[in-house]
């Protein structure tokens, strides 16, 4: 196990090296002058020339790329054009507000998730299941941002019993981890449902029935504690990609995190804040399929011995010795 970690490990520094070049190389060829939105319509061309030639936005590709990893690997995450402060410190202040949101979103999709998959699975093909099928396809097809307006209508224009942005209390959370939970809920009750179906039709279901035990014995104690093994996985994998996908849902609430701190600066063109955001968002992403994986390969034992066997080194046998 031990091996298969550090393996992983290593691996993640090409996936990270390769992510700085795909961003630098955007950022290159995306149009836009960030010297001209910092300096304003009032300055001059040869004013915000010098700008730019101090931003080093004139320098050739590989030298800008090889003075951001310089720094980078110096610890110099770079500074805000915008704020002038150092964007690693604005950065940890705001990833609280995010890493809060998606924990609470993907609590509610898995409370949410997990209990309409079953009940789906225990109905197939009844009009629960349907209903319960439609409804997920539902919410996986639409779109967040309209979801979150028309909440913000019902809830807080309409009735005015959630307030529409802010977090400044627990109520202002609502919104948002609702908003976020129910697509990943839905993606969790489809696997969900998809898994129980599988292990129940395996041979060992039909010998416990066979043994006279209980349907909910059955079905809770054999079939959902082998059906929720690869539902780690979807969650681990909808965890990494809620980092990223918090990012509108955080600027239609007003919640001061990481999304709606990268979104500013993707409009402000400021480059040193959207390099740290990609990196450090990929960073959390690969950290977080490297734990599922760990994960997975507690709780089910044939991965587990996978890993023991591949840790195993095969005995070298001596060669026979002809007798004469």
């Amino acid at each position: 196990m031990l091996r298969f970690i550090i393996k992983r490990l290593l691996l993640v520094i090409p996936t990270l090296l390769g992510i700085t070049i795909v961003v630098q190389l955007f950022i290159v060829i995306t149009p836009g002058d960030p010297a001209r939105l910092l300096a304003g319509n009032q300055v001059s061309e040869e004013e915000v020339e010098e700008l730019r030639e101090e931003m080093g936005l004139n320098d050739p590709f590989l030298v800008r790329y090889g003075n951001y990893m310089k720094n980078l690997l110096s610890g110099n995450f770079g500074t805000s054009y915008r704020t002038k402060s150092s964007v690693l410190t604005e950065m940890l202040n705001r990833f609280p507000y995010t890493l809060l949101l998606v924990c609470i979103s993907m609590l509610l999709a898995v409370v949410i998730g997990i209990p309409l998959g079953i009940y789906a699975a225990t109905h197939q093909y009844s009009w629960k299941d349907n209903a319960a099928i439609f409804g997920s396809l539902f919410c996986v097809s639409m779109p967040s941002f309209w979801f979150a307006l028309m909440l913000i209508q019902a809830l807080c224009v309409k009735l005015k019993i959630l307030p529409v942005a802010g977090v400044d209390n627990w109520k202002g959370w609502i919104l948002p981890c609702f908003t976020n939970a129910l697509a990943y809920a839905a993606s969790i009750a489809r696997q969900m449902r998809s898994n129980l179906l599988e292990v129940i039709r395996q041979d060992f279901i039909s010998t416990a029935r066979a043994k006279g035990q209980t349907e909910n014995k059955v079905l809770y104690k054999h079939a959902l504690q082998n059906a929720v093994i690869p539902i780690i996985m979807t969650i681990g994998s909808i965890f990494g990609f809620a980092l990223g996908g918090s990012l509108i849902t955080e600027v239609i609430f007003g919640i001061p995190g990481l999304g709606s701190y990268t979104i500013t600066a993707l409009m402000a063109r400021d480059y040193p804040v959207i390099q740290t955001s990609v990196l450090f968002l990929s960073t959390v992403f690969c950290i977080m399929l490297l734990l599922t994986d760990v994960a997975f390969a507690i709780v089910d034992p044939r991965i587990r011995a996978q890993y023991v066997r591949r840790a195993k080194k095969p005995e070298k046998k001596e060669p026979e010795r002809s007798v004469a």
